[in-house]
């Protein structure tokens, strides 16, 4: 016979909450140096001045820290699944934050957004942002480095390529209909 043993979520606390912000992970990201997680926004925030883990003050990357963090999805599932409606009352703070601002909430808004596809059955925002999951991840280098799994052709021109031209040209050309 299965025995069921509940626990008290106030005795996971100290896994499922960012100790720089003493709230429950949010976004949750962890340093692939050392394995220690925090809120994306908190972690981010700290690396702006230091190259080091919050927790462990272990080194990071001496120049470019932000490569070597990386989205927990599974810890930020179990933060989901353990806390009741942290998920719905983290979504409803970002819609409001920038509903404030007349901006779309980048979670509202359609992937392919402006193209005229039939009507796909409507998904939550978490499906959205989540359907990669399933793809077949790789490492991708930029100079000999290692990107982050999260970072955009925007982030690496800006911090690989400042003194260098730019490796995107764009070129006009002339449409021609015959």
């Amino acid at each position: 016979m299965l025995m069921e043993r509940r626990i008290k979520l106030e005795a996971l606390n100290n896994h499922i909450i960012c100790t720089i912000c003493q709230g429950y992970l949010i976004d949750a990201t962890t340093v692939t140096e050392c394995l220690h997680t925090f809120c994306k926004s908190c972690l981010v925030k700290h690396l702006e001045e230091n190259n080091t883990c919050p927790t462990c003050q272990q080194v990071i990357h001496q120049s470019h820290p932000l490569n070597y963090i990386s989205f927990d999805r599974t810890m930020q599932d179990i933060v989901y699944k353990l806390v009741p409606e942290l998920q719905d009352n983290e979504m409803k703070r970002e819609r409001e934050f920038y509903r404030k601002r007349n901006l779309p909430c980048p979670k509202d808004v359609p992937p392919n957004a402006g193209d005229a596809e039939e009507e796909k059955p409507a998904m939550d925002a978490h499906a959205e942002s989540d359907y990669h999951r399933q793809d077949e991840q790789i490492d991708i280098l930029c100079n000999d480095e290692l990107l982050g799994k999260d970072h955009t052709l925007k982030f690496v021109f800006v911090t690989r390529w400042r003194s260098r031209e730019s490796p995107l040209r764009l070129q006009y050309r002339p449409r021609i209909d015959i």
